[in-house]
């Protein structure tokens, strides 16, 4: 049985949410674009969030072949923004949660899912950014960045998220020399 077929019997309807709404500043040009084992970065972690989710969308910014959705409220409130976005698309689609990942980390396990799955929230401890998230953790989120909030691992705090230690530490690419190191790692 894969884990789509035990989502379903769950009742749980999964939306993958990638955040590439960040500058790259560190990495000096577009990260989403940058090459990993011969393919985009995006690409990888939509192919991964694609085998365990039943819809994937790119937040905080436009990519071609992609469902894209702008970060909310604006731009500019870090990954926050870009999983409130996510969310808020989840919930007006019928979603359940949204399984979110940044594009700056292109070796997320097919099961992720499966892994962060129990009660509430939960993220990964080393990357809080890769996290799922139950729909009805919008209000909380929108309180939480309305007082000024803009922390993902205090927002994950304030909800009890539970922190899940993967058995592999992901790969987290935010210059040139990560991405390298990460091939001379790979092959």
């Amino acid at each position: 049985m894969t884990p789509k077929d035990r989502r379903q019997r769950r009742s749980i309807k999964l939306l993958g949410a990638i955040l590439a709404g960040g500058q790259a500043r560190r990495f000096g040009s577009d990260k989403a674009h940058a090459l990993y084992q011969g393919e985009r970065l995006i690409d990888r972690v939509a192919a991964a969030l694609s085998a365990q989710c039943d819809a994937v969308v790119v937040c905080g910014r436009d990519e071609p072949g992609f469902t894209c959705i702008a970060d909310w409220p604006e731009a500019g409130l870090g990954p926050l923004g870009g999983l409130a976005a996510a969310l808020r698309h989840a919930g007006a689609g019928g979603f359940t949660h949204v399984l979110s990942a940044g594009v700056d980390a292109p070796d997320l396990p097919r099961d992720l899912a499966a892994i962060l799955a129990g009660e509430g929230a939960a993220i990964v401890e080393s990357q809080p950014v890769v996290g799922l998230w139950p729909v009805a953790a919008l209000p909380a989120l929108e309180a939480f960045l309305g007082s000024g909030g803009r922390s993902l691992y205090r927002f994950a705090d304030a909800i009890a998220a539970r922190q899940i230690d993967l058995p592999a530490t992901l790969m987290n690419v935010n210059t040139p020399e990560d991405l390298e190191q990460s091939k001379n790692r790979s092959g």
